[in-house]
């Protein structure tokens, strides 16, 4: 190849107009639609996280018919829909679905080398984290707004005819719904972070696993304030907290924070997560 065609080369590919923002998230896109296992396990997850909830009240409604006989002392029997219905059980189920797609979108990319294709066809490394973020982000936002407003409303309207259920107007249930929805997007950006700074799919699951339901179990208990202030600032004790029913009895034992310390620990950790990868990715070699 001459000189002169290598110049006129490199004056096509610099006259090339940069990538808009738009082009990076439909990259990002059909990076993401090409694995469908990927989504399908969310879409399952979010699936199996909504029947988790409705057979949760089902099988209540034996109970709610029967209620127990009032213990001498105690207040009268009162069904809590929203600490049955808004379980930890499919929450949790969904902190890992989301997790593990944010790892597998970040560490996918480095383990198979698709990375160095990126960065070279779009060096800035700070509009393909974005895009990123906002995909990952937007989808499994949608899919906890899903799981969360099905399952409110599915159990609320099967309890209506015991005249137990509620309205999503009443106090605390709308921020109950919001939380259930948010903590998915959360837990999906603290994947990404795990997988941009550890690269590898294993050790990102694990440490997601860990931080979500290991590190709890280490810092409960009432005896040491530190420790349980430590414990109650955790992603999923956050959205235990925003899902408690102000007028229930059941409360997070002393210690227990407030609503707003609550969001803003949510936001806190979804901000964090979004600034270590972006920091991990620009300033590590690929």
């Amino acid at each position: 190849m001459s000189t002169m065609t290598l110049i006129r080369a490199e004056a096509a590919r610099a006259t090339e107009p940069a990538p808009r923002f738009t082009d990076l998230l439909a990259a990002e896109w059909i990076k993401l639609r090409s694995l469908r296992s990927t989504y399908w396990v969310l879409a399952l997850a979010a699936l199996v996280a909504i029947v988790i909830n409705i057979n949760a009240v089902h099988s209540d409604l034996t109970y709610i018919d029967h209620p127990p006989p009032r213990m001498p002392g105690m207040k009268p029997y009162k069904y809590d829909p929203l600490f049955h219905g808004l379980s930890s059980i499919a929450s949790d189920l969904m902190a890992v679905a989301a997790g593990s797609l944010g790892a597998i979108t970040v560490f996918g990319e480095y383990t198979t080398g698709l990375i160095r294709t990126t960065f070279a066809a779009v060096p800035d490394r700070r509009g393909v984290i974005a895009a990123k973020v906002l995909l990952i982000g937007g989808i499994t936002g949608l899919a906890g707004v899903v799981v969360s407003t099905a399952s409110f409303f599915g159990i609320n309207a099967m309890l209506a005819s015991r005249h137990v259920g509620l309205s999503i107007t009443d106090e605390g249930c709308l921020r109950a719904v919001l939380a259930y929805a948010a903590i998915v997007p959360t837990c999906a950006l603290i994947g990404m972070a795990l997988g941009a700074l550890l690269r590898h799919a294993t050790a990102s699951i694990v440490s997601l696993v860990m931080l979500m339901f290991i590190m709890p179990l280490m810092f409960g208990g009432d005896r040491y304030r530190w420790l349980k202030e430590i414990g109650t600032h955790l992603p999923l004790a956050a959205v235990n907290r925003l899902t408690i029913n102000p007028n229930s009895s059941a409360t997070m034992g002393k210690y227990a924070p407030s609503v707003l310390d609550s969001w803003i620990t949510m936001g806190v950790w979804a901000l964090v997560a979004v600034a270590v990868t972006a920091v991990v990715v620009r300033r590590r070699d690929v």
